[in-house]
Parts: C-alpha cells; structure tokens; sequence
C-alpha cells in the first residue's frame, strides 16, 4: 500500500528581524533629536522685519518685569553668575585666545524694559561677552 506524504506548512517566518529593525531606528532618532529644555521665564519676543535665526549654545533669558534667568539659575547675580561659569567652561578662565566665543542669545520678552537690556549690556560685556544677539519675532 502507498501513503502519501501529508502535505507540509510552511514554516513560520520569524519576525525578530523586524523587530530589531524598529528598535535600531528607535535609537536612531532618539540619538539624533534636539531636546531643548524648558525656558526658565515665559517670554515673548519682540517683533522685527529681519528673518535671521539666532541660534547659540547659550541663552541668557529675560522676563517682562526685568528679571534674568539662565539655565537653571533665576535671579540676576546667579543668572549672571551662572553664565559666567558657562563661558569659563567653554573657554578656559583666561579667555577664548585661540578660539572665538559663541556668539550670547538674548531671549527678552517684548514688555521688558529698555533701560534693563541697556544695562545688562555692560555687565556682559564685563562678563567677556562681546557678541549679544536679541532674539525677536518676524512681524
């Protein structure tokens, strides 16, 4: 007598490839996204005509009522105090001699008053902060 052979399934393709797959973009884009961290101080910049992007590695914020914040630090000596420890990170204590100092973003919300950004210039400047950039809005 002859049997035939019983018809055999396909064996099941695994899907472990694929999910590796997904796991290594996951970390891909995890890797390579910017997380920027929350402002200290809500502000809202003033409008201009220019279209410019300031962009920096520091930001120095300044709130409607003319208070700073940088980082984590609120208040205007320990913003200030604070920035200054971030430049001497970035360039040593004795100054950026060989390498320039990324440019300083201001970010001043629009109610702020003029004579506060007048006289944070100078204390800046003394800070060894030559280039200041105002961020504002396009109209």
């Amino acid at each position: 007598m002859s049997f035939a052979d019983p018809p055999r399934k396909a064996p099941m393709e695994s899907i472990v490839p694929m999910i590796n797959v997904v796991f290594l973009l996951l970390i891909f884009f995890l890797m390579t996204a910017e997380i920027a961290p929350p402002e200290p101080i809500p502000v809202e910049p003033p409008q201009a005509n220019s279209e410019d992007q300031a962009k920096a590695a520091l930001t120095l914020y300044l709130g409607p009522e003319g208070s700073l914040a940088f980082r984590d630090a609120e208040g205007d000596e320990a913003a200030l105090q604070a920035l200054e420890l971030a430049r001497i990170a970035l360039c040593g204590d004795g100054g950026c001699s060989g390498m320039t100092l990324p440019p300083l973003v201001l970010r001043a919300d629009a109610k702020a008053p003029a004579k506060a950004i007048a006289s944070l210039l100078p204390r800046l400047a003394e800070i060894g902060f030559a280039d200041v950039q105002l961020v504002t809005v396009p109209k």
